[in-house]
């Protein structure tokens, strides 16, 4: 670089020269220059920075309340310009990538020196050092692991929580809207008992409502902050009420409950609750391919498929087959719960790991949780608009499927016995015939008596069901 390209930062280990238009400091740029892996790609999350932006707002007031050495005027610097992070004016400094030091260390005074640089040319002086002001009572393996938990518990709340609830509406919808349909179940992929189209939808609702109970309930343990356990949990240099003070701004801030840790051994050293919050969105992930995969297999035709209901057609499916579509949403669902399965490796083993008083895979176990938050809030969104929402039942194809169905001599064994059932069945396989002439041929039913039996599953033969021709 040209001299008057950078400036000169200092920190404990000498100079360093840092771009002349960035507004970090020496820390920040030693880690961008040591740790080129992912680039512009794999980012600190910047849900993470603006956690980060509660998180420093919070420690400048609560030092304020609680620490002779937080004067005024530092205070309101700090606020000042976490809140110009808050705001996203300065998402364009903090260049620094998730595989660095496994503690966050070097994200946490990225946005230490970014707010002394901030406040230091607003004040046209150096009013506040990174270190001894921004990170007062502070320390980054407090800091990091409690700007995660406020980035999971808010993107949570902001942005998974209504993408499921807006599938649990489309889902009701669809209930009422398909109520009395009835369709022939499949077990193991094999025809099965009859079943309402309406229950069938109403298992894939009821499965996401669980899923939502449970992530709620779960999110209640990420509401714990480690802050205030500064470096090993002990609380050292932090004054005493500093956690929850910081707790109580953050959720004035945010609108939403944290709590300071009850063991910050544990806090500092455990990711048990960031892995079971994503135990539950690994969950929703997997009902969501469940889901996915019924609707695609429904829809599967539109000739030679079991095409009992119709999707959206989006766009064309293929480069060469003229007039094809595909499941294509039913695709992105899948493929998104099988980055999240992966995610939940990672965050798995991540929680296993560090040695002592110290996790020290932070930073990719934020990447990865926030990761999935994101793109199943996404994925659910764009499933439910784009694919449920239109979905048809296409109730002649369900009717006929049903009244060719084998499993309804299931219905047949109290009346005649198991074994005479199963014989009406496969003698209607085996002849290619209905399973009522079957049942007349063997003289085991009249066709009166055999009519009323399926009375409540089928529609009189010489009766269209409703709505189609």
């Amino acid at each position: 670089m040209r001299d008057d390209e950078y400036r000169i930062e200092r920190d404990s280990l000498g100079e360093v020269k840092v771009p002349a238009d960035c507004l970090w400091g020496a820390q920040t740029e030693r880690s961008r220059q040591n740790f080129p892996i992912g680039v512009g790609h794999e980012q600190m999350p910047q849900e993470i920075i603006h956690a980060f932006g509660y998180l420093k707002k919070a420690c400048a007031l609560a030092n304020g309340d609680l620490s002779p050495k937080m004067t005024k005027e530092k205070m309101d610097a700090i606020v000042e310009a976490s809140e110009e992070i808050l705001s996203g004016m300065l998402d364009d400094q903090f260049p620094l990538v998730v595989f660095q030091t496994g503690s966050g260390t070097q994200t946490n005074m990225n946005v230490n020196e970014v707010i002394a640089h901030v406040a230091n040319a607003r004040a046209h002086r150096s009013l506040l050092h990174p270190n001894d002001d921004v990170n007062l009572s502070q320390s980054s393996n407090d800091t990091f692991p409690s700007a995660m938990h406020i980035a999971i518990v808010l993107e949570v709340e902001r942005s998974l929580l209504p993408a499921m609830d807006e599938v649990i509406r489309v889902l009701k919808e669809k209930e009422a809207e398909n109520a009395g349909i009835m369709k022939s179940g499949r077990t193991h992929l094999m025809d099965a008992v009859p079943v309402a189209f309406s229950q069938e939808i109403s298992g894939w609702r009821a499965a996401l409502e669980e899923d939502r109970a449970m992530l709620v309930e779960t999110l209640d343990h990420v509401r714990q902050l480690p802050v205030g356990g500064t470096a090993v949990g002990t609380g050292l240099n932090a004054p005493e009420g500093f956690d929850k003070a910081v707790c109580r701004y953050i959720s004035t801030f945010t609108g939403t409950r944290f709590i300071p840790a009850e063991n910050k051994f544990r806090a500092l050293t455990m990711l048990d609750d960031v892995v079971a919050v994503h135990g539950v969105i690994k969950a929703s992930a997997m009902d969501m391919m469940k889901m996915a995969n019924d609707v695609r297999w429904m829809a599967s035709g539109p000739r030679n498929g079991l095409r009992e209901i119709r999707i959206a057609a989006n766009e064309p499916g293929s480069s060469i087959m003229p007039g094809k579509v595909n499941p294509t949403q039913c695709e992105q669902v899948t493929m998104v719960a099988v980055q999240i399965l992966g995610n939940d490796a990672a965050v798995s083993f991540a929680s296993s790991q560090g040695n002592f008083e110290l996790n020290t895979y932070l930073p990719v176990s934020a990447y990865n949780v926030l990761q999935s938050i994101r793109l199943l809030a996404d994925s659910m969104r764009t499933f439910a608009a784009r694919c449920l929402a239109g979905m048809e039942a296409r109730k002649e194809t369900m009717e006929n499927n049903l009244r060719r169905s084998l499993m309804l001599s299931t219905l047949l064994s109290p009346v005649i016995g198991y074994a005479r059932a199963a014989e009406a069945a496969q003698k209607a396989d085996r002849e290619n015939c209905t399973l009522k002439e079957a049942c007349l041929s063997l003289g085991y039913l009249d066709g009166e008596t055999f009519d009323a039996l399926f009375a409540p599953f089928l529609k009189p033969e010489n009766e269209s069901p409703e709505g189609e021709k």
